[in-house]
This record gives C-alpha cells, sequence and structure tokens, in this order.
C-alpha cells in the first residue's frame, strides 16, 4: 500500500496545476478580438482590424503577416448576489487596464465560451487566464476554411 501512495502521489500534485489551452477558429477569433481593444502596444491599424473580423468583415492586411495579442492576465468576474456587477482586469506587462459593465460581460462570456473553467467565492463568479497568446491571421480568415485564428492561455484558477 504505501508504495502504491507513493506512485500516485506525484501524479495527484501534477493534477493540480492548470495547463496551458490551445484553442482554434470562432472562439480565438473572439477572445482575440475581445481583448484586442485594450492591448496598449498594439498598432491602430491591427485594432481597426481586429474590429473589422470580429464583425464579420474581410479586412486588407500585408500578406505573411499575423497579428499578435498577448497578454499577462484576463480576470473577469460576475456577482452572483449583486447580479449587475460585472468587471475585467487586463493585465499588459506593467500595464492594467479595468472594464466594467457591458465590455466585462462580453470578455467574460468570451472566457466562458474558451473553455474557462470558472470558480465562486464570496458573491462572485471568476473566470481567469494568464499568458494569453493569440495569432491571428486575416488573410487566412478570408479564405473562409475555419483557419487563421488561434490563441492559447493557462486557466488560473
Amino acid at each position: 500500500m504505501p508504495r502504491a501512495l507513493l506512485l500516485t502521489l506525484p501524479l495527484l500534485l501534477l493534477s493540480q496545476f492548470s495547463r496551458a489551452e490551445d484553442i482554434e477558429g470562432h472562439s480565438a477569433l473572439a477572445l482575440a478580438g475581445v481583448i484586442a481593444e485594450h492591448v496598449p502596444t498594439l498598432s491602430a491599424l491591427d485594432k481597426s482590424v481586429m474590429v473589422a473580423l470580429f464583425d464579420g468583415q474581410a479586412a486588407r492586411y500585408p500578406f505573411g503577416k499575423k497579428i499578435s495579442i498577448k497578454a499577462d492576465a484576463v480576470t473577469c468576474f460576475a456577482g452572483n448576489i449583486s447580479i449587475n456587477t460585472f468587471s475585467c482586469a487586463l493585465t499588459f506587462g506593467k500595464s492594467k487596464v479595468t472594464v466594467t459593465g457591458r465590455k466585462s460581460n462580453e470578455i467574460y462570456a468570451t472566457l466562458i465560451e474558451a473553455g474557462v473553467p470558472g470558480s465562486g467565492a464570496g458573491g462572485k463568479i471568476y473566470e481567469a487566464i494568464v499568458q494569453v497568446d493569440c495569432a491571428i491571421d486575416p488573410n487566412e480568415i478570408k479564405q473562409s476554411d475555419g483557419g487563421g485564428a488561434s490563441c492559447s492561455f493557462t486557466p488560473n484558477q
């Protein structure tokens, strides 16, 4: 019995750590789309292309180039007692952006769509991810074959 415990203990400890998740397609485009407008280092051109793509429009973009959308952390909560309370904090290096209301709910709902596991405490339901890295290829999206958007992130529980 002690030997079996010694063999399973490392597996149990490893299962407690979150693993990176990869998503593609519409969920990745949606996640990148709701984060993009808040990225302080994203160019105006890249932001306008992301708006167009997220609105279902084709966008001109240099062939062979991708839009990179990164965030160190995205943490959102919705109130389950104060049901009109929504807030997200997005961290980009030393810069932190706080979003509330409808925009916050859009990010929160997109995290759920992307499969981020939620947690709750103190009258709030949380969705949180770290190490967000999305790659958007507008020219591949224009081909309408389901490709062109991918994101990786680590759920933060």
